[in-house]
């Protein structure tokens, strides 16, 4: 089943695709790979999601927020590709948790992206390598950050 075919079926909607917040491209391409840079928990109203999980914001919180930053993620590569038919499969994620001391759940909070990556393209194109770190400070406050490497389609 196509990305585009899937979108549907799970009723996903992609918000706008956040354009850069500096001196970067949202995405690059090079060969048959696209570099998706870091990006934050965009809602529908175009407002981010803000907090530190373990203090202001739960583990599932977090996880909403992942998931949010997910969509942003498809909706810069869709912009980008033309459709998200051409991505053959997520090759690497970093998510970044802003996060307090004590708290040690990143992979709890990160696999809101990481699921929806994967009920997208499936278990097999779909699941990454990863890494999930905490952090004390994100740009604008934002619970979470994460950027992705994707194979594609000419």
């Amino acid at each position: 089943m196509s990305a585009t075919a899937r979108m549907k079926e799970l009723g996903l909607l992609l918000p706008p695709a956040p354009k850069a917040g500096g001196v970067y491209q949202p995405c690059v391409i090079v060969g048959n790979l696209a570099y998706v840079s870091g990006h934050g928990p965009l809602r529908a109203d175009k407002t981010l999601v803000t907090g530190r999980v373990g203090d202001d914001l739960d583990v599932q919180a977090g996880y909403e927020a992942a998931r949010l930053t997910g969509l942003a993620i498809l909706a810069t590569l869709q912009q980008k590709l033309g459709t998200l038919d051409r991505v053959v499969r997520v090759v690497k994620l970093l998510g970044l948790v802003r996060c307090t001391e004590d708290f040690g759940h990143q992979p709890a909070v990160i696999n809101g992206c990481s699921e929806l990556f994967r009920d997208l393209f499936g278990d097999d194109h779909g699941v990454s390598a990863r890494s999930a770190l905490g952090t004390s400070a994100l740009p604008g406050q934002i619970a979470v950050e994460i950027e992705g490497i994707f194979e594609i389609q000419p």
